[in-house]
């Protein structure tokens, strides 16, 4: 059972608390984000393990959340996003607008876009994060 009075420290963490209902899934991402930024030492355990599969977007965007922040922080890239969940079959575009899909499609990071989710350049940004991979 998860301790709901603290942030989640692992994007495993996040797919517990998700499949439990006991935090959506936005939510959760957001706080283990601020958790990461907040505290570098632990950041390379907060990737290590492989999260429980959720359903196909959400498991493609965690598998992308620790591809891009390992890259983008130095770390060592995990071996459990290159095989996480199945491969979308249609593009997830995200806010849904139509208007917006050309702007995401330029903006999105690599580890995202290859997974056909397109995001926004600022898709991981939190107030705490004090230095930003590109």
């Amino acid at each position: 059972m998860s301790d709901l009075s603290r942030r989640p420290a692992t994007l495993a963490e996040v797919a517990r608390r998700v499949l439990a209902r006991q935090q959506l899934f936005d939510p959760a991402l957001r706080e283990f984000l601020d958790e990461f930024y907040a505290h570098p030492a632990l950041r390379q355990a907060a990737l290590r393990s492989e999260p429980d599969l959720i359903e196909d977007v959400k498991d493609a965007y965690l598998a992308a959340v620790a591809e891009h922040l390992a890259g983008g922080y130095g770390l060592s890239m995990p071996a459990w996003p290159e095989t996480h969940g199945r491969p979308l079959k249609r593009a997830f575009f995200a806010g849904g607008l139509e208007s917006l899909k050309a702007i995401l499609t330029v903006e999105s990071p690599a580890a995202f876009r290859r997974r056909l989710l397109f995001v926004g350049k600022n898709a991981l940004d939190r107030p705490r994060r004090l230095t930003a991979p590109e």
